[in-house]
């Protein structure tokens, strides 16, 4: 980097991994290390290209469905959780599961089932497809409706306008959805809310240092790969806030030089699945190009942690007394 570099780069704080994030990577390492590859592990164990290679150099063998698992093998259910009919065609082939899901998406299932319990019509607004969706609907596939836009809550039917309720992904631009829920509202007056925000802390706390940090900016760039939903909704929120141009790559490889034109200040970010690694790489490589020392710009500190999944700690808990018996 050259010395008198006056380029800017403004680095938002939060961002990247995110405790749930965290937590599922790493059960998946420690069935590794505990039992060996192969492990396998349903649908991609977070949604970034960088940490599912890595893993599946490490022995970790991805698939789309159980049924393509080998019977009595072990597999990993993903952060963004998992219907009771995928937990029942598991149990139909005697795996042996671990459950990484996000505790915070474990919440919102828990939510669904008791407002289904209720009889409630349960409004989950979030994008149709989405395994997380996938998963909270099946908890109660016939009173679950699917909002995917403000646009749908304008025409969405249920069937009891005094008996329904919202929830929504966990990883949803907070604005748009607070829009859904305002139009929904608007048609139905009694909507009930969820007894806490669904949508989870580090989404939120990325958004809202995005927001901090875009006015500035002539350019932001969001590390994370296409298939996440919260690093594609922190280009919206970027350009949203103020940012003269804003742009999603999984690597600095992927960064267009032609981006940089004109360009005296780039934010840089990353989303809840992302390892710190690329994000040194893309300020790396900006450094090369004529750009500063990255300036944080830190609107939150986070300390949450989730513990292991229950089947990894009781494993752990085995191969320790086994150990201390041998010694």
């Amino acid at each position: 980097m050259s010395p008198t570099a006056t380029k800017r780069v403004l680095l938002a704080a939060p961002r990247g991994y995110c405790a749930g994030v965290d937590r599922a990577v790493e059960a998946v390492e420690r069935a590794l290390e505990l039992h060996g590859a192969p492990i396998y592990v349903r649908k991609e164990i977070v949604h970034n290209k960088h940490v599912v290679s890595t893993l599946a150099e490490r022995g970790a063998i991805f698939v789309d469905e159980t049924d393509e698992v080998p019977e009595g093998a072990r597999v990993v259910f993903s952060a963004h959780g998992v219907s009771p009919a995928v937990r029942d065609a598991a149990a139909s082939r005697n795996l042996l599961t671990i459950d990484a899901t996000c505790p915070l998406v474990t919440k919102v299932h828990k939510e669904a089932v008791r407002f289904a319990k209720a009889q409630q019509t349960i409004l989950l607004i979030g994008h149709d497809g989405h395994e997380e969706v996938e998963g909270t609907a099946g908890e109660a596939p016939e009173q679950t409706i699917v909002v995917n836009s403000p646009e749908q809550a304008d025409i969405v039917e249920v069937p009891d306008p005094e008996n329904v309720v919202w929830l929504s992904q966990t990883t949803l631009s907070v604005d748009e959805t607070m829009e859904t829920v305002r139009r929904l509202r608007a048609r139905f007056p009694a909507l009930q809310d969820p007894p806490s925000d669904d949508i989870c802390y580090a989404t939120q706390n990325r958004q809202v240092a995005v927001k901090k940090m875009a006015p500035d900016c002539d350019l932001v760039i969001v590390v994370g790969s296409a298939n996440s939903s919260n690093s594609v909704r922190l280009v919206e929120v970027a350009l949203e806030a103020g940012a003269r141009a804003a742009y999603r790559v999984d690597n600095a490889q992927e960064v267009d030089e032609a981006w940089l034109d004109g360009v005296e200040s780039v934010g840089v970010t990353s989303g809840a699945s992302v390892p710190e690694i690329l994000v040194r790489d893309l300020n790396e490589w900006l450094a090369v190009r004529g750009f500063g020392e990255p300036e944080e710009i830190r609107t939150a500190t986070e300390d949450l942690m989730f513990s292991l999944p229950r089947e990894i700690r009781a494993d752990m808990k085995a191969k320790d007394a086994a150990n201390a018996m041998r010694a």
